[in-house]
């Protein structure tokens, strides 16, 4: 197949890794294994997938470290593995630059749903960003929207964003001076309805703030809704 996905699945048990490998492949995926980071940074070496599938317990260079060395110089959609009662994993994985997490034990129909949920939100983006303006303002920042490339007009500074905080910085863009709630936001950047109780939003959210220096309890960007959601405040300009 032309347009096969690829997907890269990285995890140190082998009856994990063969259980993936032909459930995936039966979808319709292209799929690689490995079993630690050495073998997953030469697999990548080589060749990005569409997509990677990263455990966090991994012997060597565990999935928070090796999410942080992909991040070095791919947006590559990342769904971490992770245990089924560590939430803190989850969190430390979202900060780190996942796109969106599974806990073990799953479902493969489960995973194959977040599997597409992730990849169609990643195709709609690109095709999204090439019919967008040459760049667009706010605050003191200017976007490109097509390379991705958020650059502080004061400093000059580039800050590196992930494609779930793209994502997230354009569904704001997109959406301004109106409230967004969790579901919203977890459907535009996972592709997916945000789970009860789920933090990860508000993790997202936060992640997006550092980077645009919006810290503060005072924030002139993105306002909080105490138990709603969040309100992007900014006026916006387009460059055409």
């Amino acid at each position: 197949m032309v347009n096969q996905k690829r997907i890269l699945v990285v995890d140190d048990d082998l009856e994990i890794r063969e259980l993936l490998q032909e459930y995936l492949s039966k979808s319709g995926y292209s799929v690689t294994t490995a079993q630690n980071g050495q073998e997953m940074k030469a697999k990548l070496a080589v060749q990005y997938p569409d997509l990677i599938l990263l455990d966090v317990m991994l012997p060597g260079d565990d999935g928070f470290t090796l999410c942080k060395y992909v991040r070095q110089d791919s947006s590559v959609p990342i769904i971490m593995l992770t245990a089924v009662s560590d939430e803190m994993d989850q969190i430390i994985g979202l900060e780190l630059g996942a796109d969106d997490y599974i806990a073990k034990p799953f479902s493969p129909r489960q995973l194959i749903a977040r599997i597409r949920a992730l990849l169609r939100r990643t195709q709609q983006l690109q095709e999204t960003t090439m019919s967008k303006p040459k760049a667009i303002r706010f605050a003191q920042w200017r976007l490109d929207p097509v390379s991705q490339r958020l650059n502080h007009q004061v400093t000059g500074q580039d800050v590196e964003m992930t494609s779930a905080d793209f994502a997230l910085l354009m569904l704001f863009i997109e959406n301004p001076h109106t409230m967004l709630d969790r579901n919203a936001i977890s459907n535009a950047t996972r592709g997916r309805e945000a789970q009860p109780q789920e933090r990860g939003i508000d993790v997202q959210v936060s992640r997006l703030r550092q980077r645009l220096k919006d810290n503060g309890r005072q924030s002139t960007i993105i306002k909080t809704v105490r138990g709603n959601g969040y309100i992007f405040v900014a006026d916006i300009t387009y460059e055409s």
